[in-house]
């Protein structure tokens, strides 16, 4: 299981703006998914770290 920040519709993104408002805190929103991990060979996984330093980012490589 992978977890990644959610896509918020603007309605519930009004409804998690308000409830921060009130308690003073910032949310964030994740949402899990089903998901296996990927296995990769070093030349996959040296073109994945490369990417990641590039773009200041983790990639995750999954099935």
């Amino acid at each position: 299981m992978i977890c990644s920040l959610s896509n918020v519709e603007n309605v519930d993104l009004d409804k998690i703006k308000a409830i921060e408002k009130e308690l003073g805190v910032t949310l964030l929103a994740f949402s899990c998914h089903d998901t296996s991990m990927a296995t990769v060979d070093a030349d996959v996984l040296k073109k994945i770290q490369t990417l990641e330093k590039d773009l200041g980012v983790s990639l995750v490589a999954v099935k």
